[in-house]
């Protein structure tokens, strides 16, 4: 969101301060004129104590005789304070960070968390800001405060845990609206840390254990069931066909034998063996008959 297009009830926010219309009266131009005339006979001296500098990023409230001077905010740039009727406030218009420290709350389903958040906002009125509020940065600090108390409360543990940035949009809305006549924009509230006391952490831990140790049970069954199923189908087709068999033994040799391993273990069937048993048992009876 841009800074600078607010809407227009914030932009008339400073004609809703104590600023009125009234010219000064005959005290009060009594006392501009005296001033004005002690500035010049003190001149050049005056001009260096009169002369103020507001930087960019600032604007200055003057107040001439208790009242705002032009009903508005002076600045940047160079602004000129009359001595003695004259009194003027910096306001800085840059971003701040208010950190919010750990706040103990009790949430919904009744659960001692510890939260803490950080709030950045800006004042976009500086004359809002003077003259509507004591001290602007502590009372958006304690309201920051408040804010995140009041709504965490209204939250079970894991709607905390899960909807961080619904919450913090949520927060960042009540404080905007209540900053306003302030003449503070909130632009991001941001949750940083959940604390839960060790014990939950562990039932929590423990429980989430649990779930996984299920879901990995009910998998490797699974997975048994498809191989199992697979295992059939093959063992079907390679009934229907020995050779295949065969084949799948000369592929096994292949596969260990591109590991570079120094053992090798063919599968040799029994009746070959028996065939070679057989054909050494001959030769040696012809050979005992010969003798």
């Amino acid at each position: 969101m841009d800074p600078g297009a607010f809407s227009p009830e914030k932009q008339d926010k400073e004609n809703l301060v104590g600023i009125n219309s009234k010219q000064l009266g005959v005290c009060g131009w009594i006392l501009f004129f005296l001033s004005f005339l002690l500035m010049i006979i003190t001149f050049p001296i005056s001009i260096w104590m009169c002369l103020k500098i507001i930087k960019e990023y600032e604007r200055a409230v003057v107040f001439r005789l208790g009242r705002i001077q032009a009903g508005k905010a002076k600045g940047p740039g160079l602004i000129l304070v009359l001595p003695c009727i004259d009194v003027f406030v910096k306001v800085d218009l840059r971003t701040f960070t208010c950190n919010i420290p750990p706040q103990e709350i009790l949430t919904r389903d009744s659960v001692t968390t510890q939260v803490d958040g950080v709030v950045y906002y800006r004042i976009y009125s500086a004359v809002s800001a003077v003259a509507n509020v004591n001290d602007v940065h502590k009372a958006t600090f304690l309201l920051a405060q408040t804010t995140l108390r009041n709504v965490l409360g209204t939250q079970t543990l894991s709607q905390i845990l899960t909807g961080r940035e619904e919450i913090a949009h949520s927060i960042q809305t009540l404080l905007d609206d209540a900053t306003e006549l302030w003449g503070i924009w909130v632009a991001r509230v941001e949750i940083k840390d959940v604390r839960i006391p060790v014990q939950l952490q562990r039932s929590m831990a423990a429980e989430a254990e649990a779930t996984r140790e299920a879901r990995a049970r009910v998998l490797a069954a699974e997975g048994e069931m498809n191989a199992s199923k697979s295992m059939r189908s093959a063992s079907m087709v390679l009934s229907e066909s020995p050779i295949a068999l065969q084949l799948r033994y000369l592929q096994t040799l292949t596969t260990i034998a591109t590991e570079k391993n120094s053992t090798i273990i063919f599968p040799l069937p029994i009746n070959i063996l028996e065939g070679i048993g057989g054909v050494n048992y001959n030769n040696h009876q012809k050979v005992s008959n010969r003798s």
